[in-house]
């Protein structure tokens, strides 16, 4: 008996389907709780519909803030409860700090409480919702790979680590000469059993992960061939990679690298650059007045805790290869390399007490606004390096020296993805992050990187 093939979401129509219900919800609540109490702080009408495209916004910034919109916390109990109550606490108090744009505020603080768990308790019941009877069950997408078996561990614990309803339930061995054992969960299928077995277990795609250019065997092409004229999906692996991770899988595309990495038009609109640089300037600005106000702060922290000079000059590579001259806060020992240039590592014993919380604070990086004013640094961009670890990476990793055709920037798609990296697979993962940026960028991933900067900043998250 044949099981029916499931209607899967991707990944993007998840958080899109996550953030229209939680307006929706929401707003349903409102509404029911102004029929049965007397709440009239947020009454819903034509007249006032403005309010709710107000309250929407809120709740879609907020909630990406505090990382509802992160499939891993919306499937995980604790953390989606966190991110509600933090959500939704913040949703209100901005919704009552702009009267202009919002309701006046109530004279009766009842409203408020109403306002606040209709908010809460909707999002908590629609989220429990979502993991009940949604995510464990509904958004399930089960693939068959075709690829080498030495590949196989790797390939489904990278794309099972990134969505957790991506399973691969078989595998079609490419490689005829392997001897390894079979991976435990994963089916090992022929070619002859492969049009069987989608159709028999609602298999939603399968996936060409064979890097070698005798792996696709005829049997193997003309299965694939009858199941791609019967309407089943079949897609190539870097496609697969990139649209889950976010990432760019440059360890796949070896010397055909360019013909998958087209540079986004943004790199070369003229309109666009000069918009990035006018913003630039201004949240530099902006930067280097705030840094001062915390500046006498540092100054005291500087002299208890790390006794030495407040700032340090750092030789980093910039644009184009050029190398520039980074400024920050001191957060190491004095003298804290003493021979060649090495990693700092999560627990540094260099890192003194008070540099752990101006790294963990971000505070360290405010100088780096003098270097976004000069030219030398954008705002959004890879991590700028140090040429000696450049050198040193670019001999063991294809392509690393793509990551400068764009100024290097004080926070990044890998910054805000990608917590930490001292080693050589460290800065192969955040490379790949790097150049899906560079690959895609454009004011909206801008703005979702600036959204994950301020929640690495308020969860503490710098290194």
């Amino acid at each position: 008996m044949s099981s029916s093939k499931k209607i899967h979401f991707e990944v993007s129509e998840r958080k899109i389907l996550l953030r229209i219900f939680d307006v929706l919800t929401v707003v349903f609540a409102l509404y029911i709780i102004g029929l049965i109490f007397k709440f009239n702080y947020f009454h819903i009408s034509k007249a006032n519909f403005m309010w709710t495209l107000v309250l929407a916004t809120y709740i879609n910034i907020l909630g990406t803030v505090f990382e509802m919109y992160n499939l891993q916390t919306a499937s995980h109990q604790y953390h989606i409860i966190k991110s509600i109550l933090l959500t939704s606490s913040s949703t209100v108090l901005f919704f009552l700090l702009t009267p202009i744009l919002t309701p006046v505020l109530p004279s009766n603080r009842l409203q408020i409480v109403y306002f606040f768990l209709a908010i809460t308790l909707s999002l908590f019941a629609w989220r429990l919702f979502y993991q009940r009877f949604l995510a464990s069950n509904r958004f399930v997408k089960k693939v068959i790979m075709v690829c080498d078996r030495s590949q196989l561990k790797e390939l489904s614990k990278t794309l099972e680590k990134a969505d957790p309803h991506y399973k691969i339930l078989a595998y079609v061995n490419s490689d005829s000469k392997c001897n390894l054992d079979p991976v435990r969960g994963i089916i090992d299928i022929t070619a002859l059993e492969l049009e069987d077995f989608v159709r028999e277990n609602g298999i939603s795609e399968v996936v060409i992960a064979s890097r070698k250019k005798d792996g696709i065997t005829v049997e193997v092409y003309n299965a694939l061939l009858r199941l791609l004229e019967q309407g089943f999906v079949i897609r190539e692996y870097t496609q697969v990679y990139e649209a889950i991770t976010q990432r760019i899988p440059v360890q796949y595309v070896d010397k055909d690298f360019y013909r998958y990495f087209p540079f986004s038009r943004s790199n070369h609109n003229k309109l666009y650059m000069l918009l990035v640089r006018i913003i630039e300037v201004a949240i530099s600005l902006f930067g280097i007045a705030l840094g001062l106000c915390f500046l006498p702060f540092v100054l005291l922290g500087n002299l208890l805790g790390n006794r030495g000079p407040l700032f340090y000059t750092q030789e980093r590579v910039g644009k184009n290869g050029i190398p520039f001259k980074i400024l920050k806060f001191r957060t190491m020992v004095k003298n804290a390399e003493s021979g060649k240039a090495v990693f700092a590592t999560q627990n540094d014993a260099r890192i003194t007490r008070f540099g752990k919380f101006l790294r963990k604070a971000r505070l360290d990086e405010f100088p780096q606004f003098i270097n976004i004013l000069k030219g030398d640094m954008a705002v959004i961009g890879p991590r700028p390096e140090r040429p000696f670890f450049v050198d040193q990476i670019a001999k063991e990793m294809p392509f690393y020296q793509t990551r400068h055709v764009i100024k290097p920037g004080l926070t990044g798609w890998a910054q805000v993805n990608y917590s930490y990296g001292d080693s050589i697979k460290d800065s192969l993962i955040k490379l790949q992050y790097d150049l899906y940026y560079i690959k895609h960028r454009s004011v909206s991933l801008d703005i979702n990187i600036t959204i994950k900067t301020i929640s690495t900043i308020l969860f503490y998250r710098g290194q």
